[in-house]
C-alpha cells in the first residue's frame, strides 16, 4: 500500500475522516469543563490530567481534520473543482489555527492554579484580546474550520460523492455548538459530524483502487494512471 500512491491516499483519507472527528467527540466527553465549573480555570484545576488529555486530543483532531480536508479534495477533481480549490485551503487554514489555539488550555490551567478564577479569567482575556492574537490566530481563521468544512462538503455532495444529508448534519452539529453553551449538549452536537464524516471515511475505505483512480481527470480520457504516476 505504501508503494501505491492511489491506495495509500485512499486509505489515509478514509481513516482520517473517521479518526479526526472521533477524537474531537471523545475529547468533549473527557473534558472536565464539559461536566464541571464553566470557568475552565477552575474545572481544569479540578482534574489536570484529563484537562491535558482532552487538550491534546482536540489538538490532534484539528490537525488531522486539516489533512482529511485535503483528502476530500480528491473526489472533487472532476466536478466542483474550482469550488474545492477555494473552500479546501480555507478549511485547512481554519483547522490549523484551531489547533494552535489549544495552547490556551494549559495557560488557563496555570493561571487558575495561581490566581482567583476572576483574576485568571481577566488575565486570559487580556492576553487573548491582543491584536496579534486576535487577527493572527482567531479572526477570521477559526470560522474557516467550523463553517468551511460544511461548505466544502457541499462541494463533495455536488461532486456526487456524498449524500445531501452529510453537509447538512455537519453544519447543524458545528453551527449549533457555536450558539449553545459548552457542556453535555456539545457531546451530541459533535457526535453528529463524527457520524457524517465517518460515513464518508468508511465509503473511501470500501472503494476499490479503480474506483478511487476514476476520480482523476485523466481517467475520463484513457486508462487509469499507474501507481507510479498518480498524483
Amino acid at each position: 500500500m505504501f508503494k501505491d500512491s492511489a491506495d495509500f491516499r485512499r486509505v489515509a483519507s478514509g481513516t482520517l475522516l473517521i479518526v479526526a472527528p472521533l477524537l474531537q467527540a471523545v475529547a468533549v466527553v473527557l473534558d472536565p469543563g464539559t461536566w464541571g465549573d464553566d470557568r475552565e480555570a477552575v474545572s481544569y484545576g479540578d482534574n489536570p490530567a484529563l484537562a491535558q488529555l482532552q487538550s491534546a486530543m482536540y489538538h490532534w483532531a484539528y490537525l488531522l481534520m486539516a489533512l482529511a480536508a485535503i483528502g476530500l479534495l480528491h473526489v472533487m477533481r472532476r466536478r466542483a473543482v474550482v469550488f474545492g480549490h477555494i473552500a479546501g485551503p480555507l478549511t485547512v487554514l481554519g483547522y490549523i489555527n484551531l489547533s494552535g489555539l489549544l495552547l490556551i488550555d494549559p495557560v488557563e490551567w496555570w493561571l487558575g492554579q495561581r490566581n482567583s478564577p476572576e483574576q485568571a479569567a481577566k488575565t486570559l482575556d487580556e492576553m487573548l484580546n491582543l491584536p496579534g492574537v486576535v487577527f493572527g490566530f482567531q479572526m477570521p481563521w477559526i470560522f474557516f474550520a467550523l463553517f468551511g468544512l460544511p461548505i466544502l462538503l457541499v462541494g463533495v455532495w455536488r461532486a456526487g460523492f456524498a449524500h445531501w444529508w452529510v453537509p447538512l448534519v455537519v453544519a447543524i452539529g458545528y453551527g449549533t455548538s457555536l450558539v449553545l453553551p459548552y457542556g453535555p449538549t456539545t457531546i451530541v452536537m459533535w457526535a453528529l459530524p463524527a457520524v457524517a464524516l465517518g460515513s464518508l471515511g468508511v465509503k473511501m475505505l470500501r472503494m476499490s483502487r479503480e474506483e478511487w483512480v476514476s476520480h482523476y481527470p485523466s481517467a475520463a480520457h484513457g486508462p487509469a494512471p499507474s501507481a507510479n504516476t498518480t498524483a
